[in-house]
């Protein structure tokens, strides 16, 4: 990343690292959540394993019961 070596090797500010290497801030500071949805996606598959002929609105319904707190479309995403 060009933005983290200007910012290591000259020492200036991320804002200035960003704006030389034309590289977004939003981007620099942004964390993935894929690793806090591994859990999740290894249920929804246990479920559809268990019941393959459940779709992902069933299988919403299931984990909801679990207590999940979880929308029907981020299941529908990480069930394909």
């Amino acid at each position: 990343m060009l933005a983290k070596w200007i910012r290591e090797t000259y020492g200036v500010a991320i804002e200035h690292a960003c704006e030389l290497a034309r590289f977004s801030q939003t981007a620099w500071y942004y964390t993935s959540n894929k690793d806090m949805q591994e859990g999740l996606r290894m249920r929804i598959r246990e479920i559809a394993n268990a019941r393959p002929r459940f779709g992902y609105e069933r299988i919403h319904v299931l984990l909801q019961r679990e207590g999940w707190q979880i929308n029907v479309k981020r299941v529908h995403r990480l069930y394909w």
